[in-house]
Parts: structure tokens; C-alpha cells; sequence
């Protein structure tokens, strides 16, 4: 994981989110996968590789089913 800093294009948010403004923003390149708060669009990003975000995406949905 890397923190860096980016407006690039190509974000979209959860249609899981709500207006609580707890929200995150993904983008998916080269591999990688991006992560911002959506309040601080220009605020630094959090950079998965691509097995990091699965195994984490895994999770979340083994702990919902739950």
C-alpha cells in the first residue's frame, strides 16, 4: 500500500454509500486500485495492489453474509 496524491479521472463512489459523508472513492489501473475520501478529492489516496484489494473485498463480504 502507498499513499499518493491525485484529481485523475475514472473514480466512482459505492452505490452502496449513503449521504452520511462517510464515503470512499475507488479507481481501477494498471493493476492497481485507488482509494480517496470523497470529501477530499484532492486529499491524499490509498494505493492497493490488486490481490491486497480482493482479499480485502473477500472479507467484507464473507463478515456481510454473516
Amino acid at each position: 500500500m502507498t499513499t499518493s496524491y491525485s484529481s485523475g479521472v475514472g473514480w466512482f463512489k459505492s452505490s452502496r454509500s449513503s449521504n452520511n459523508a462517510n464515503c470512499v472513492e475507488v479507481r481501477f489501473g494498471g493493476g492497481e486500485v485507488d482509494v480517496r475520501d470523497t470529501k477530499d478529492r484532492s486529499g491524499p489516496m490509498l494505493t492497493f495492489d490488486g490481490r491486497s484489494w480482493a482479499t480485502f473485498v473477500t472479507a467484507l463480504r464473507t463478515d456481510s453474509a454473516s
